[in-house]
């Protein structure tokens, strides 16, 4: 496992940076993190449930709040606030950044939903 070294919020509060002690380090957008929440709300409880949030392109964090010392909750402007981001979480979303994007992008193109216009399928 790795270990987090910093999580540094940038300025404009749409990128999370995340630098692991393995010398890892990601540019996380705030809307590949909103629509990926690891909540119940956006996964639901299985595959079927996953929901796909349009209208995020512009989300940003409001903050960054430490749960224990194996995760950190997001609140976002859009006020979701329900995902624990665990460190393995960010690594993995991290390391496959562009794969997971581009599957939300076609989830969004095959649910009929965009990055502008709020709406959830």
């Amino acid at each position: 496992m790795t270990w987090p070294t910093e999580l540094r919020l940038s300025k404009d509060r749409r990128t999370l940076s995340v630098s692991f002690d393995d010398g890892a380090q990601y540019e996380l957008s705030a809307e590949l993190l909103r629509v990926t929440s690891p909540s119940a709300e956006v996964q639901g409880h299985s595959e079927s449930e996953r929901k796909t949030v349009g209208g995020k392109r512009n989300v940003a964090i409001l903050s960054v709040d430490a749960v224990g010392n194996y995760a950190v909750r997001l609140v976002f402007d859009d006020m979701h606030s329900t995902g624990i981001y665990s460190w393995d979480f960010l690594g993995e979303l991290g390391a496959n950044a562009q794969a997971r994007f581009q599957t939300y992008l076609d989830d969004l193109a095959a649910k009929g939903l965009d990055r502008d216009k709020p709406g959830v399928k």
